[in-house]
């Protein structure tokens, strides 16, 4: 009887597709790819001359980059302290091109283990005050692999509403219940605790917010963590390189390295390459390390990144006037938008949201700028709320007063022409 009903639904499809003059190819692209065809956001906003993605960026990402031709200031990138360019990182690079080749044709679980994988993970866990480290290809698989591995069902994962999408995706992905807390609200992060007092806790934060710029309360986090008895996470992406001894981190800002069970970092900011890391006790580590599926499963980071990395951990810590100019260049462009008039948000760092309403409002200043010379990046909802569309302003050490103040005159005068700011 199924068999025979199934021969009828057949021959019942192939009737319809016949008398419809659609092809089942055409069927399949009318379903599954029906949501292709409606997305138009992106190809409207090309067609106003307003899309500002995908930009093709023709040097090196210094405080200067080329740019439709052009040399026009950098204000759009994570490379906080200037080293993807630094002759010491580059030359890193090329011996180890030379003596391992290009990449390790295997995941670290099999053959793709290198002993500079190895010495960069002492490195890195001697960096944030950590007994070991475990690297990843990527920063958003770090995020994945430790969440999933480490978190599962009848268990939860806490974390602030603004969290990185690499943390909300492998909270999702980890089969574990998912709580999130109203951003940096350290009372409704207690209510979300108390209410979840039966089960295993992980408590996930950005040690700086890549978007708002703000810091964790992480006193107060680690004082609620202690009290509910959940596990701390700290994702440190933007704080390594930023905050802390040396830049070491938002646990070394505060005094909190022991108190947070794991800290995790990327190697995409301020250490000039790509890849990230977890650090944390030796058994946490050890089980990361056997668990996870981001891990076990992807090619491990190649030579090259590997050693550009661990030279500019290296230089980070012997040029301490990086940190000091960052904070020097972060002081003289805040002054210079609190004087226009600019909303800046919660920052209290060198990411500093200028606040300009609606979503069209950030495509069009983004466009007139790059074409006077900033490159800025635009964030709209959903990644904001609607109504408080933003530029993300992001510093490096290397920029110079004059660059600063050239990008200020030229976002003020934009901001005022369209309204943003008064006149």
């Amino acid at each position: 009887m199924a068999g025979y009903l199934r021969a009828l639904a057949c021959e019942f499809v192939s009737h319809a597709l016949i008398f419809t003059s659609v092809s089942p190819k055409e069927m399949v692209t009318m379903g599954l790819l029906d949501k292709v065809a409606k997305f138009q956001t992106a190809r409207q906003l090309m067609a106003a001359d307003l899309y500002n993605y995908f930009r093709v960026i023709e040097s090196a990402q210094e405080n200067t980059v080329r740019y439709q031709g052009r040399e026009i200031i950098m204000l759009g990138s994570n490379n906080y302290l200037g080293l993807t360019n630094h002759p010491k990182v580059k030359e890193a690079a090329q011996q180890a091109i030379a003596k391992y080749g290009t990449g390790t044709a295997g995941s670290r679980f099999l053959n793709g283990t290198l002993d500079i994988h190895v010495e960069l993970e002492a490195k890195l866990a001697a960096l944030v005050g950590k007994e070991k480290a475990l690297i990843f290809s990527t920063g958003f698989m770090v995020n994945q692999g430790v969440l999933t591995s480490l978190v599962g069902r009848n268990e939860s994962i806490v974390v602030d509403r603004t969290d990185h999408a690499s943390i909300i995706d492998g909270a999702r992905l980890s089969f574990a219940d998912v709580r999130k807390f109203r951003h940096n609200d350290m009372e409704n992060l207690e209510l979300v605790l108390s209410s979840d007092r039966e089960r295993n806790k992980l408590v996930i934060v950005d040690g700086v917010f890549s978007m708002e710029g703000d810091i964790a309360k992480l006193p107060e986090i680690v004082a609620l963590c202690q009290k509910y008895e959940a596990f701390l996470m700290v994702d440190d992406a933007h704080g390594v390189g930023v905050l802390g001894d040396h830049g070491r981190g938002t646990c070394s800002h505060f005094g909190l390295t022991d108190e947070a069970g794991l800290i995790m970092g990327t190697f995409s900011k301020s250490l000039a390459s790509v890849g990230g890391f977890v650090a944390g006790d030796a058994d946490t580590i050890h089980f990361i390390q056997h668990m996870s599926r981001a891990l076990m499963f992807s090619a491990s980071m190649p030579p090259a990144s590997v050693a550009s990395v661990s030279a500019a951990v290296d230089v980070m810590l012997e040029e301490t006037w990086r940190h000091d100019a960052l904070w020097r260049n972060n002081d003289i462009m805040r002054e210079r938008l609190d004087d226009a008039g600019f909303d800046t948000g919660p920052s209290e760092t060198p990411i500093i949201p200028a606040v300009v309403g609606e979503d069209m409002a950030a495509f069009r200043m983004c466009r007139r700028l790059a074409d006077e010379g900033v490159f800025v990046n635009p964030v709209v909802s959903p990644a904001v709320d609607e109504g408080n569309a933003l530029i993300r302003l992001s510093l490096m050490a290397t920029h110079t007063e004059d660059e600063i103040h050239q990008a200020m005159d030229i976002m003020t005068r934009v901001a005022r022409e369209l309204e943003i700011i008064p006149a």
